[in-house]
């Protein structure tokens, strides 16, 4: 039997590994995540959260592999039937995959996490800015291909990197068969992801905000199946409606309580106005050399911290270092009229005009998305029918996306930029 080893999560508790896993764990690629906070710089608002990508990927592997193993349990005939066609051997290798694919997903992360995902070139495919998940499935098939495929625990499996990396892959082209099952524990609304960082965020920043029954989400857990493709999906049973709307919520309170709190979102944007000095007003290399993945992943929060020390990040840079962040003086409300961004635009023109350091920001999310993907609930058991969670819930419904709008100036002028904005015109 292959020998196991434990690190203590404060979260999970013991998080168990293989000898191919820690192997994993300890390339340098990984090790970096050590370097990368989860919440990039919440810390300034909430002390306690300095927590890294790192602790959050092993975290996602518990939670995913927790997800797995409840749902073969639960759903073993179903998935072993002619229906689905999976095999035990089958069901063995996907666990080991999935758990790959969970620890890896976020080694493609820039420095600061989100903060610094401006900095991502242009994809030539789409037209758009590249992905942390380009990067992380560039890495994956690159500098972990060898620890991957060539491992000792592989000889029965014969798993490759791009095996991995497809469960992480956003190309829609790409056909995984069976297997795309498990993508959804990956990535969806219903993931090991969010259900680890709302839990490890809010335990870390100190608050209440991102618990929900993790236990009972698990339990719930069930197989659907497409009534258009026939495709097998996660789904979850009726009884855990109540548990998947908790979801929802938290990451709702999550986001209008943490993640855009006013305070943490001027920092993004100190970070984002420091690192276009430090890099010159240049942009991270594309994901397609071995080259250029190692010049991105010699970017951590170590050596963005170091060269603001350096007073490489310009006037953002020191403010950050002193923390002396600009100050809000205007806010809409979460889900502004159209009224309300026709004034805000106004103000923000009009202050521009007075201060022009005038800063403005958008804060915007949406807590479910109802287009695409939604969460299905299980109610035809024989059939594997279901519907989607905004049938059958008001609650999730009712959840409106947020867009908040914000004017922020140096704190120098803030009494000057109310008292403009109490006599002005807008």
């Amino acid at each position: 039997m292959a020998k196991l080893y434990e690190i203590r999560d404060p979260i999970h508790g013991f998080v168990t590994l293989t000898e191919w896993e820690r192997d994993i764990i300890n390339h340098p690629a990984f090790q970096r995540l050590r370097r990368i906070r989860q919440l990039s710089m919440t810390d300034m608002v909430y002390p306690g959260a300095m927590h890294t990508r790192f602790e959050h990927s092993l975290g996602v592997m518990h939670v995913a592999t927790r997800m797995f193993d409840s749902l073969v349990d639960r759903e073993k005939l179903f998935l072993q039937s002619d229906a689905v066609g999976f095999s035990e051997n089958g069901l063995e290798r996907d666990r080991v995959i999935v758990r790959m694919a969970a620890l890896l997903h976020d080694c493609g992360h820039a420095p600061f996490s989100h903060a610094a995902e401006y900095l991502m070139p242009e994809n030539p495919k789409t037209g758009k800015p590249f992905k942390h998940e380009h990067f992380s499935t560039a890495i994956i098939r690159t500098l972990f291909k060898d620890v991957i495929e060539s491992h000792k625990e592989n000889q029965n499996h014969g798993i490759r990197a791009d095996d991995v990396a497809q469960l992480i892959d956003e190309d829609k082209t790409v056909s995984l068969g069976r297997r795309a099952l498990w993508k959804s524990l990956i990535s969806s609304q219903l993931d090991a992801d969010r259900s680890d960082y709302l839990l490890r965020d809010s335990h870390h920043a100190g608050v209440a905000y991102g618990h929900y029954d993790l236990d009972r989400l698990i339990v719930t857990l069930r197989v659907g199946v497409s009534s258009e493709d026939e495709t097998p999906f996660v789904t979850i049973d009726e009884s855990g409606l109540h548990v998947a709307e908790a979801l929802i919520i938290a990451r709702y309170m999550m986001f209008t309580q943490v993640y855009f709190q006013k305070t943490r979102r001027i920092y993004d944007l100190h970070l984002q106005d420091a690192l276009r000095s430090v890099f010159n007003g240049k942009k991270f290399p594309a994901p397609d050399t071995k080259e250029a993945l190692n010049i991105y992943l010699d970017w951590d929060d170590w050596r963005v911290m170091g060269s603001l020390k350096d007073k490489k990040g310009g006037e953002a840079g020191r403010k950050i270092l002193e923390r002396a962040h600009d100050r809000m003086v205007h806010r809409t409300v979460e889900n502004p009229s159209g009224e309300d961004i026709k004034a805000f635009e106004e103000k923000k023109t009009f202050l521009k005009e007075k201060i022009p350091e005038t800063i403005s920001d958008c804060a915007q999310a949406e807590w479910y998305k109802m287009k695409g993907n939604e969460i299905g609930i299980l109610t035809d058991e024989n059939k594997r029918g279901f519907v989607e969670l905004s049938k059958k819930s008001n609650v999730v419904k009712g959840l409106m996306a947020c867009e908040q709008m914000r004017l922020y100036v140096p704190r120098s002028r803030v009494d000057e930029a109310r008292r403009l904005l109490s006599k002005g015109k807008v």
